[in-house]
């Protein structure tokens, strides 16, 4: 039965991933052949004419999920519409975010090297390749022997001895320090420039092709560049809506949208937590900043924090965690067993999943109804109450642990993990910000038009 519930989410997840770009870079056959291709007198990269007038230049992370979708979905676009007919020119230059991908710069080094093998165009078939491939090297330690491989499978022999030479390192690291000299530290970020002009335009983010068209169709007609529409805000969807975190009637401690939560109900801030069990990033928050927060905003009623599971791809035991937690909320018991999955992920993150979490819920208390438990985990319905919180992520949560602050039918998204210090900060000057449209607007007519404003603090 807990075989047969596996491969069920297994499939779902999967569909999830087809779905979401975010969790699955798009397997594209080369996108940049045919192409001409050349280097720059500084060493960068470029496809399409050096003597296009519209030079479209991007600062890229091989390790990027964002750039990762970038490629999959805009990029092919972008060369069809725009480089194929020398229209413009697209310059490539490494920003590889160590804080965030500590081995990406490797990649970029051996892109080089390929590059300095076989000319422009291996440099090229080894960037689509890299990013095709993304899922595959992004989770090793030491991607050396893979990248190694990856270019002897494109012809470049000296790859190996090339990503040796302190030289080509040095190129990355200087590309990385001229973008963060240009006010450049996310990624993609895209600057576009015209010959014979000194103002440029800026593209950031994993974003559709008609934010590029708006700027590129003018830009390349010789023609100004229209103002945009600014866009209506988006609804906040049912789990962040003031309806969905009314309390459950019938379900103590859950939200009507089916969210399990701690704290006030009247609490003037919401914080609602997208996490996953065996992600690194979000066992440091529970263990380093979530205490102080509970004591010092949940318990005194300032903060309620609502819980949603993001099991990512990368992690294999993580939907069969999160289940766990819900069969435990079956039971009342999701906040003991959410705290003892963070606190014993080496147990538990091993290929008999099953039996290591009823270990690890034997040891929660008040004791659980163990048959009970079993019946659950071995089931479905569990399991797709994980699901749903995946799609509820889609668009949103796309790194963990992602945190949505809700105040007064408004939203902000911050992702990625704090020092205790730095997340109080958060807390504090979202508590203001709460307290100052509170008073200037009713509850009621704000819940009427609640909207979330995606001003992320983090990107990658």
């Amino acid at each position: 039965m807990a075989n047969d519930m596996r491969v069920y989410v297994a499939c779902i997840i999967t569909l999830a991933l087809w779905l979401h770009p975010f969790w699955t870079t798009a397997q594209q056959s080369a996108p940049s052949e045919g192409i001409s291709a050349g280097f720059t007198p500084d060493g960068q990269p470029y496809l399409g004419s050096a003597a296009a007038r519209v030079t479209l230049t991007e600062y890229s992370d091989y390790l990027c999920p964002f750039c990762g979708r970038h490629f999959g979905s805009t990029y092919p676009a972008l060369l069809q519409k725009y480089v194929r007919d020398g229209r413009v020119r697209l310059v490539f230059y490494d920003l590889p975010l160590a804080s965030l991908h500590p081995t990406a710069a490797r990649g970029h080094i051996a892109a080089r090297c390929v590059g300095r093998e076989l000319g422009a165009e291996g440099y090229w078939r080894m960037h689509d390749a890299l990013f095709a491939r993304q899922g595959e090297w992004s989770r090793l330690s030491d991607p050396d022997a893979f990248l190694v491989t990856l270019g002897v499978d494109l012809g470049a022999k000296k790859t190996q001895t090339c990503m040796r030479d302190s030289a080509v390192a040095a190129q990355v690291e200087a590309n990385v320090q001229a973008a963060t000299r240009a006010g450049l530290n996310s990624t993609p970020n895209f600057v576009i420039s015209v010959v014979g002009s000194t103002a440029t335009y800026t593209v950031t983010g994993a974003q559709p092709l008609a934010a590029f068209e708006l700027l590129l169709d003018a830009l390349t007609a010789g023609k100004p560049v229209p103002t945009p529409a600014a866009p209506p805000p988006p609804e906040l969807p049912k789990w962040a809506s003031v309806a969905g975190l009314e309390p459950d009637p019938k379900r103590p401690g859950w939200t009507s949208a089916g969210d399990a939560y701690t704290g006030s109900v009247a609490a003037p801030l919401t914080v609602v937590e997208f996490s996953d069990y065996q992600c690194p990033a979000c066992a440091q928050h529970h263990r380093e900043v979530q205490p102080e927060v509970d004591r010092r905003y949940v318990s005194s009623g300032k903060v309620r924090w609502v819980h949603k599971h993001a099991p990512l791809a990368i992690h294999p035991q993580a939907v069969a965690a999160a289940a766990a937690a819900e069969c435990a909320g079956d039971q009342g018991r999701y906040w003991q067993m959410h705290t003892a999955l963070f606190q014993s992920t080496e147990q538990w993150a091993v290929d008999d999943v099953d039996a290591a979490l009823l270990k690890v819920a034997a040891a929660v208390r008040p004791q659980l109804d163990r048959r009970r438990f079993e019946r659950c985990l071995a089931g479905r319905a569990a399991a797709e109450r994980v699901i749903r919180d995946l799609y509820d992520g889609q668009g949103s949560s796309q790194t963990t642990p992602m945190f949505v602050f809700l105040y007064n039918g408004q939203g902000t998204i911050v992702r990625g993990a704090r020092s205790a210090a730095d997340f109080i900060a958060l807390l504090d000057n979202f508590l203001k910000i709460a307290a100052n449209s509170s008073s200037r607007s009713s509850g009621a007519s704000q819940a009427a038009s609640s909207s979330v404003t995606r001003a992320d603090t983090r990107t990658h």
